[in-house]
């Protein structure tokens, strides 16, 4: 059971000027991960366009095998590892519908899965964007089940139980976190991590964008309730590892999903 080394791009800082600007951050970050050794680069919301869009999401949209994509593909074969980025979907069977979604580009350029966000926060993205209704995405990855989730989503305890249920280990969380809303990275994070036994990666943006001013602390928890990497309010990237061995290890001690009773959980739906 090796670890996989994974890295989680919290940048740039701001608004970007074009996609092209986030691609060519994006390249930098995947030359550097891939000198780390990592195997598999995170980035965050919206990573592609940024995340203060109004009616501009309708222009920057494009579907998931769009010219973004096609652009994530090579940086991804160019330095041999996997890259989850978030962008704004839209929809192929109706161009009006936008998504606000995940993407994971293996490191042989094919997609291994898409997620579109379920949980939708605030009047920017209730207004623009269409929820998603698959909950649980996976994909498997040098021998680990990934799971995607977007920001918000990853504030719910059911969507994370129901992934850790359905076998994911490691769950890939773009977000575009606020301030004053540090809890979620710094409390809630981990303790979904150690509540539902699996490794939660949350790449937040930083930096001000229009009325958003994004709290940063990315970070990697795992399912013993520690943070094995934690980033500032800058821009960073931070480096470490998933450990299956540390995994079987934390779900053998701690017994939550074994010792569940769901019989006796009709109520919560």
């Amino acid at each position: 059971m090796t670890p996989l080394r994974i890295a989680l791009y919290q940048g740039p800082s701001g608004v970007p000027t074009s996609t092209a600007d986030s691609l060519a951050a994006l390249a930098g970050a995947a030359r550097r991960a891939a000198a780390a050794g990592a195997r598999l680069l995170l980035t965050s919301e919206l990573y592609l366009t940024g995340y203060a869009l109004g009616d501009a999401v309708r222009d920057l949209a494009e579907p998931a095998d769009g010219p973004g994509a096609r652009a994530v593909a090579r940086i991804a074969t160019e330095h041999g590892l996997a890259i989850g980025y978030g962008y704004p979907e839209r929809d192929g069977a109706d161009p009006a519908v936008i998504f606000n979604s995940l993407q994971l580009i293996g490191p042989d350029g094919e997609r291994l899965a898409n997620y579109r966000k379920t949980h939708l926060f605030g009047d920017f993205e209730t207004t623009f964007f269409r929820p998603g209704d698959e909950s649980v995405v996976q994909a498997d990855f040098e021998g680990l089940r990934l799971g995607l989730l977007i920001c918000y989503d990853v504030e719910f305890p059911e969507p994370v139980r129901a992934h850790a249920l359905a076998g994911t280990e490691l769950l890939l969380t773009p977000t575009a976190l606020m301030r004053p809303y540090e809890i979620v990275p710094q409390t809630i994070v981990p303790a979904r991590a150690w509540e539902s036994q699996l490794y939660i990666a949350y790449a937040n943006r930083c930096g001000t964008e229009g009325d958003f001013s994004f709290a940063g602390l990315s970070c990697l928890a795992a399912p013993d309730g520690t943070v094995r990497a934690r980033a500032g309010a800058d821009e960073d990237l931070i480096v470490a590892d998933v450990d299956p061995a540390l995994l079987k290890a934390s779900r053998a001690e701690n017994t939550y999903l074994s010792d569940r009773r769901p019989e006796l959980y009709g109520r919560l739906t």
